[in-house]
């Protein structure tokens, strides 16, 4: 069973969204479950206190060390993948998520105020990621999206598995346009080559399709491409 094991000030947001669907099934037949740590419950005095101001001045707040490293150190067990979801990590991708979808358990801290002491992501060796160059109010909602895409990957939760391999980023480029019935719709066709049968020209036509898209619309990932083929 995968474990995903979330640390938040807030747990009462999960699972959210990940109840419901193909993800609240796969929970029900013991293929991954949640775990939430309540950050809170790991500060040291009778406030729960959490935070505090950062050496060397400027705004906002820090998450102590002491207390993210008590709730790490009492519910992670030795060479667990442990991350940190923050605007200055390296970007999360489809990549990161197979590599973690092949493992036994994901950790992560979602940040807030202005993130956490260094000294934290330092000694217990944790991975700093980010979804993209935005900034959000906490890493709980990125939390969620980083689950998504994991647990989307582990056997058994999607049916048709196939499906996967033709997704965007699978072979370094963006997926194809889809189309399904009715054959007109407000006047346009689906394309023809789509109707003919022809595997093979299916195929190739897919591929052009989606060559060009990637061209158009993510210059980085074409050039990657390139590169590779």
């Amino acid at each position: 069973m995968f474990t995903a094991r979330v640390f938040t000030l807030y747990p009462d947001m999960f699972p959210g969204p990940l109840s419901e669907g193909l993800f609240g099934k796969a929970m029900k037949k013991k293929i991954w479950k949640l775990q939430k740590v309540d950050i809170r419950k790991y500060a040291n005095d009778k406030h729960a206190t959490v935070d505090d101001t950062p050496y060397g001045g400027g705004s906002g707040m820090l998450m102590k060390p002491d207390v993210i490293a008590k709730a790490v150190d009492k519910n992670v067990a030795k060479r667990e993948k442990v991350i940190f979801l923050t605007p200055r990590g390296k970007i999360f991708n489809q990549k990161t998520a197979k590599e973690i979808s092949s493992e036994k358990s994901i950790n992560i801290i979602c940040g807030r105020f202005e993130g956490v002491d260094q000294r934290v992501i330092e000694t217990r060796n944790i991975q700093e990621y980010s979804l993209g160059d935005f900034i959000l109010s906490g890493g709980e909602t990125a939390a969620l999206v980083i689950i998504d895409s994991i647990l989307r990957l582990l056997p058994g939760i999607i049916r048709n598995e196939n499906s996967i391999k033709d997704e965007s980023f699978e072979n370094g480029l963006l997926e194809y346009p889809q189309y399904t019935k009715p054959q007109i719709w407000e006047k346009k066709e689906v394309p023809n080559v789509l109707l003919s049968g022809d595997h093979a020209k299916i195929k190739h036509w897919r591929l052009l399709q989606s060559k060009a898209i990637t061209r158009d619309r993510r210059p980085d990932l074409w050039q990657k491409y390139n590169k590779k083929n």
